[in-house]
């Protein structure tokens, strides 16, 4: 029975074989250094055991000795740090031209959307050999998204956005997990990564298509909500910043500060938007925290990046719209 079960899990992404042979030299030298210090433990019980006749003596110490065992250790140990963070930063960033696939945590369950609109609960198809970026936040407590085969783990936060990234090299099946206790039925929230070859999985996702994209769907919660009366997506000024061209770039804010447009500031700007006011405008837009529901945040966040092939406003900030001294002419951030 014992010949069946492997050494290491199956390594199903090419992240894998990095931290597996950091691991294996964690466990060398520790291992190493155990049985060091146990074998110099015996050795020296033995021979300096209480005996008739002998009297135990003041040993001096010895520069050289107290040297070598200081700075020895300091070099392994300088070498796991180095390694490690080498592991460590190429986990956490994903390469530009990875396919974008989008998790919402929730107890207890994972919910999955694909750009094309495809949706899966508790499973996530790729294809192998491509680079899979994955955006992932939580409806509601801290959860941890966790691939053993691939040997990655993100956790997955309520408020904030997270990305986690592999590159899937051998079709199959592999366990998917939450590895943050988040409620009683924590064990429970189990799925499966699905690994397929291009041709399959193009096969599986069109054939799995919904009537539109996260992007059509972000652009109908767009207009349901009415954002088009202040938010512009064209070259013309509304009361609020225009939106052609502004995610990924940098936005002037009325303490002349900066900052730049990705996920988590467009988040923000919706559901807090008095956080941080666009230079020119007016704090007059409404929270829409507890009305736009996760998933309508990830498709309203697909749009706004939809519009960034738009010509962006000059110098990449937002200028003051014509209006901006009546009442209610102006917007403080993006919606």
């Amino acid at each position: 029975m014992w010949h069946n079960i492997p050494l290491w899990p199956s390594q199903g992404s090419t992240y894998a074989g990095n931290v597996d042979l950091l691991y294996v030299f964690l466990i060398v030298v520790t291992g190493a250094f155990t049985i060091l210090v146990f074998t110099m433990i015996a050795i020296f019980a033995v021979k300096y055991r209480q005996r008739p006749g002998h009297k135990a003596t003041q040993i001096e110490g010895s520069y050289a000795l107290e040297a070598t065992w200081t700075l020895i250790p300091f070099g392994i140990f300088m070498v796991m740090f180095v390694w490690g963070a080498a592991v460590y930063m190429k986990g956490v960033q994903p390469p530009a031209d990875a396919m974008d696939i989008f998790v919402v945590g929730k107890q207890w369950m994972w919910k999955v959307e694909h750009p094309e609109g495809v949706r899966e609960i508790d499973a996530l198809h790729v294809p192998v050999g491509r680079d899979v970026r994955l955006t992932m936040i939580s409806q509601d407590v801290i959860h941890s998204f966790y691939v053993p085969a691939f040997r990655i783990k993100q956790d997955v936060l309520p408020g904030r956005y997270t990305t986690l990234w592999f590159h899937p090299t051998t079709p199959g099946s592999y366990h998917l997990f939450c590895a943050e206790y988040c409620g009683t039925l924590h064990s429970g929230m189990i799925g499966t990564v699905t690994v397929m070859t291009p041709a399959e999985y193009d096969t599986w996702l069109h054939g799995n298509a919904s009537a539109g994209t996260m992007v059509t769907d972000g652009q109908r919660v767009f207009a349901q909500l009415g954002c088009a009366s202040c938010h512009r997506s064209d070259n013309t000024q509304g009361r609020g910043p225009n939106l052609a061209g502004v995610y990924g770039h940098q936005v002037l804010l009325d303490n002349g500060q900066t900052v730049n447009a990705d996920d988590n500031y467009v988040r923000e700007s919706i559901l807090n938007p008095g956080a941080k006011i666009v230079n020119g405008f007016n704090p007059i837009m409404p929270t829409y925290n507890g009305i736009v529901s996760e998933d309508q945040m990830l498709s309203l966040m697909q749009y706004i990046k939809s519009l960034s092939s738009q010509p962006q406003p000059a110098n990449g900030q937002q200028s003051a719209p014509a209006n901006q001294g009546e009442p209610g002419g102006g917007n403080e951030k993006v919606k």
